[in-house]
C-alpha cells in the first residue's frame, strides 16, 4: 500500500526551527520527486520546496528561501524540510507530495506547523 508519513510539525515560537520528514512506502521512493506543500486556513496550496529524485536539484518559494532547506535520504527512504527562523505567515499544514512522469501523484496526510508567541 502506498504510504507517504510526515511528521515533525509543532508548535514554535517566532524565530525558531522545526525539521519536518516525509517517509515514503509502498512505491519507488527514489524515483520520485518530493515536494512540501503547505496550505493555511482559508488559503490556497502553496509549493513551498521541491527536490529531484537523486536530490541533485532543489527549488524554494521565494517566501521561503535562505530560511528552508530540503533534502533527501533515499536509503530511508525519507525527505526532510528543515525549517529555520520560522514565521507567522509560515504557519499553515504542510504536505509531502510524490511524483513522477507517468504515475499517480502520492500525498501525505500533512502535519501542522503552528508558529505562535
Amino acid at each position: 500500500q502506498v504510504q507517504l508519513v510526515e511528521s515533525g510539525g509543532g508548535v514554535v515560537q517566532p524565530g525558531g526551527s522545526l525539521r519536518l520528514s516525509c517517509t515514503g512506502f509502498g512505491f519507488m521512493f527514489s524515483n520520485f520527486v518530493i515536494s512540501w506543500v503547505r496550505q493555511a486556513p482559508g488559503e490556497g496550496r502553496e509549493l513551498v520546496a521541491q527536490i529531484s529524485s537523486g536530490g541533485g536539484t532543489t527549488n524554494y518559494a521565494d517566501s521561503v528561501k535562505g530560511r528552508f532547506a530540503i533534502s533527501r535520504d533515499n536509503a530511508k527512504n525519507t525527505v526532510y524540510l528543515q525549517m529555520n527562523n520560522l514565521q507567522a505567515e509560515d504557519t499553515a499544514r504542510y504536505y509531502c507530495r510524490a511524483n513522477q512522469i507517468g504515475r499517480p501523484v502520492y500525498w501525505g496526510q500533512g502535519t501542522q506547523v503552528t508558529v505562535s508567541s
